[in-house]
């Protein structure tokens, strides 16, 4: 009797697929334009310094750098001389990069300058300001309004700084609005870099109370209350903040 012939072995299983992990910052700067990773290296400095994890002070070694990112010693000096044009750090002479540390003088200077400066454009504002264009501001403090009920703390202060823009443009003054955008970048920097953890940059209720008055058509008022809410804005800043223990990886949120 012929011998029957073996069961025919099962097909072996398909092997998973091997799961990529994600590349390191030197493989993914590989993967990137110049264009592109200077600026990824420019927003997390800069954004370490807003977040406040980059406290005044904080050495930014270049060979530090370069490794953490994985790039030329050239590139990062680039990104570093965009940073000081900035304001957000300095560069001192054979000692290398630190954040900026404005010092009370320099703040005390910029605050004075920006007070001044939102005077003379809230009084042109409320000259010039459209039923239509007070409408598009009480939106903006709706939206003002619903971020800090959610606590959505960075787009509650993205909204706060814009509003001051907001009623800068209804000046009619590009100049004078250009101005004020330099300074609030610095006092921006400012209030990120002192303000202590848990402070409204702005508060909800004093910019109501502006766009209240520039309604009205009380150029006085308006001013007084604008000058008021930046003088608060100004003595919420404390310049003492410790130095931080931690690495500068941590520092930018890459550890």
């Amino acid at each position: 009797m012929p011998r029957s012939s073996p069961p025919p072995k099962p097909a072996p299983a398909p092997r998973p697929a091997r799961r990529k992990l994600p590349p390191t910052d030197g493989a993914a700067a590989r993967n990137e334009g110049p264009g592109d990773i200077e600026e990824r290296i420019y927003r997390s400095v800069f954004e370490g310094v807003t977040s406040q994890r980059l406290a005044p002070g904080t050495k930014l070694p270049e060979a530090s750098l370069c490794d953490l990112f994985g790039v030329s010693r050239a590139l990062v000096r680039k990104v570093l001389q965009r940073l000081a044009h900035d304001h957000i750090v300095e560069l001192r002479p054979n000692r290398g990069a630190i954040v900026a540390m404005p010092s009370p003088e320099e703040t005390r200077q910029i605050f004075e300058a920006r007070r001044a400066l939102e005077a003379a454009l809230v009084r042109m504002a409320v000259r010039n300001a459209t039923r239509a264009e007070i409408a598009e501001l009480r939106r903006h403090l709706k939206e003002e309004h619903a971020a800090m009920h959610r606590y959505a703390q960075p787009e509650w202060a993205r909204l706060a700084s814009t509003f001051h823009l907001r009623v800068a443009k209804l000046a009619r003054n590009p100049i004078l609005e250009r101005y004020l955008t330099e300074l609030m970048s610095r006092c921006s920097l400012i209030v990120a870099l002192y303000e202590p953890p848990g402070n409204a940059s702005c508060e909800h209720g004093e910019h109501a109370d502006v766009v209240d008055a520039i309604a009205r058509g009380d150029a006085d008022e308006a001013v007084r209350l604008m000058e008021e809410h930046l003088v608060v804005l100004e003595k919420n800043i404390a310049l003492d903040r410790p130095a931080s223990q931690r690495s500068l990886g941590q520092m930018l949120g890459l550890g």
